[in-house]
């Protein structure tokens, strides 16, 4: 990935934990809308800000880095994207005790490496430096849909 995606993806899971009181917005049709980046946040950070975590800032952003290098590493083995880029990480929390809790989801509930899958992020994420353990959830709310797939994700299954 070149620095400059790098930067951004930073930039944007900053956003995301900023973003994590305030209110959902709600779809001119009614719908659930999706998120177009994993949230990645400490538990401290509900309802205080960044500076309230035990964890300094600077600890939090090598996480983070380290966490989205770590999902970057899975990758379904029926599409050739890796996880994170194919949107299937809805969120990801680190408390002050470097616990983490990834929210993830399937392109479809009968997927073959529903089992599985979720074994392999733990494993990757705990590989993290620094990380003390990991629990993975599987969530099909909202549903995932090719929307939350990264234009790397598209250009890799050939959507483009």
């Amino acid at each position: 990935m070149d620095d400059g995606k790098q930067i951004e993806d930073r930039e944007a899971l900053k956003k995301a934990v900023e973003a994590l009181d305030a209110p959902a917005p709600t779809p001119p049709d009614g719908g659930v809308a999706p998120d177009p980046v994993p949230n990645i946040a400490t538990s401290e950070e509900q309802p205080k800000d960044v500076s309230s975590s035990a964890l300094p800032p600077e600890e939090i952003d090598r996480l983070t880095n380290e966490i989205i290098a770590a999902l970057k590493t899975v990758y379904d083995p029926e599409i050739p994207a890796d996880i994170y880029e194919l949107g299937l990480i809805y969120k990801v929390e680190v408390d002050d005790d470097r616990n983490v809790v990834v929210n993830m989801t399937l392109t479809a509930p009968g997927c073959p490496v529903a089992g599985e899958m979720p074994i392999w992020v733990e494993n990757a994420v705990n590989a993290v430096p620094g990380v003390a353990g990991t629990k993975v959830n599987i969530v099909f709310d909202p549903p995932w849909d090719q929307s939350r797939m990264s234009d790397e994700a598209r250009l890799a299954v050939g959507m483009f």
